[in-house]
């Protein structure tokens, strides 16, 4: 039976969303060199992984174009076809990657973007990051004309500083659109947008913060602490700061409190950490984990079932201070 949970509104729109949504990075299939650091999803898999996530209550997916060149919208496009969903009834967001183009590429792509993920609508379409060719002003006045020309719902960008975002709100609201998301890495062990005025300006201009990488790469939940040997098949991740011994020893204190609170709760340590994301700012903060195991996906659903204490978060936001 399919879980009922509290939605709030992307930004400024009438998007209604769960707290909690599904990456797709990992459906990539290895398709090109960004889906290369996920091993390979066979489609039964990944059409588990969307089925768990739509019973656990999730009302939305995030993926994009440089994940696998299209496989990763096309898979998930397909396992909701498969499940029976019905364009309307799921919210979709994906990306335009703005590597060594310019701004006319938005729209010379977007109809391969909405072949992709055919037959449901694009509600949020982002800008994946701020090193393209063209600048800010005009990549949204492309975003706008596909809003004024009903082929995509809403504008967002992804790995904007706070500069680069005031900026693109102000294009956007000269021509009477908002907009409504920043998808940036936020984590218990990375506040760096607490303190360089990405937060801040989100909370003013009324822009939601999507937050990826929400556990760390796994970092949160002790694991990596718990068994050293996990540290041998983690791909590109063992050359992070963070995965060396030293880095293990600096997060130790705060995993340590992550655990003792998912004990307290009768939760896992993904779900406190997911919980203080979504919470500890107000509405402003959604995230989107991954998942490559059933176990994964229902933990994220999970996150959502339960609430920290105003104090617990207060912990939480003490122990993981330095991480600002």
């Amino acid at each position: 039976m399919k879980q009922i949970l509290p939605l709030r509104s992307l930004g400024k729109s009438d998007l209604m969303i769960t707290s909690i949504g599904l990456g797709c990075w990992q459906f990539s299939k290895q398709q090109n060199m960004a889906g290369k650091f996920w091993p390979k999803m066979e489609d039964d898999l990944i059409q588990q992984m969307v089925k768990i996530s739509l019973e656990g209550g999730i009302n939305w997916f995030d993926t994009a174009e440089i994940y696998g060149n299209g496989a990763s919208e096309k898979a998930l496009a397909a396992s909701l076809t498969a499940i029976g969903k019905k364009p309307g009834e799921i919210i979709v967001a994906t990306k335009w990657w703005p590597m060594f183009r310019f701004a006319s590429n938005i729209l010379k792509t977007i109809d391969k973007r909405i072949e992709a993920l055919a037959p449901y609508p694009i509600d949020l379409y982002q800008v994946h990051q701020p090193w393209g060719f063209s600048n800010e002003k005009a990549e949204m006045e492309a975003m706008a004309r596909l809003v004024k020309e009903h082929k995509i719902r809403y504008v967002g960008v992804s790995n904007f500083s706070a500069l680069q975002m005031r900026s693109a709100w102000e294009a956007l609201q000269k021509l009477g659109i908002h907009l409504v998301s920043n998808q940036v890495r936020y984590n218990l062990l990375n506040r760096k947008i607490e303190s360089n005025g990405i937060m801040q300006t989100a909370k003013e201009l009324g822009i939601t913060i999507i937050a990826y990488s929400p556990l760390a790469q796994g970092l949160v939940t002790g694991k990596f602490h718990d068994n050293p040997d996990l540290l041998k098949n983690i791909g590109m991740r063992k050359y992070s700061s963070a995965f060396k011994p030293a880095g293990l020893e600096k997060s130790r204190p705060l995993v340590k409190m992550v655990q003792e609170l998912a004990t307290k709760y009768g939760v896992t340590s993904s779900q406190v950490a997911l919980n203080w994301l979504i919470t500890n700012h107000g509405e402003t903060v959604v995230a989107i984990p991954g998942a490559t195991k059933e176990s994964h996906t229902k933990e994220n659903a999970g996150a959502m079932t339960f609430s920290l204490t105003a104090e617990d978060l207060s912990l939480l936001d003490k122990k993981s201070a330095l991480f600002k």
